[in-house]
């Protein structure tokens, strides 16, 4: 099966929890990659979502695509170490857990600022 994470590159935020993926996904399930790489962008594309919209992970599985806080629980449900036990927070409806998401992520470069480059962490590719 195969697993994609789509991030913002920019967002210091979002390279930093890449990287924790990247030490915390002991199987090795998950491809990562930029929202603004051409790579990303043809995943956007493939599921019809906003091309320049990169306020969300994104979790591509099953031919499916997630946002917001789904994609992130789902995510954490796979790797190791206590993180994973955050899933139980999927009980708690979407239009909430989707609120508190987009509350961080909107605010996510005043809170943890936005680089002037990429700076793309160690990618993990998966793809075969």
């Amino acid at each position: 099966m195969i697993r994609i994470v789509l991030f913002d590159d920019y967002c210091h935020l979002c390279n930093t929890t890449v990287n924790f993926i990247i030490k915390h996904d002991i199987n090795n399930l998950y491809t990562l990659m930029s929202l603004q790489s051409k790579e990303g962008q043809l995943y956007l594309r493939k599921y019809s979502l906003p091309l320049d919209d990169f306020d969300t992970v994104i979790l591509i599985e099953n031919d499916k695509a997630y946002v917001a806080s789904t994609a992130a629980l789902m995510i954490i449900k796979n790797l190791s170490g206590a993180v994973k036990y955050l899933n139980v927070l999927i009980v708690i409806p979407q239009r909430i857990r989707d609120f508190i998401y987009n509350l961080i992520s909107k605010n996510r470069y005043a809170l943890f600022c936005k680089s002037q480059t990429c700076k793309t962490p160690t990618i993990k590719n998966n793809l075969k």
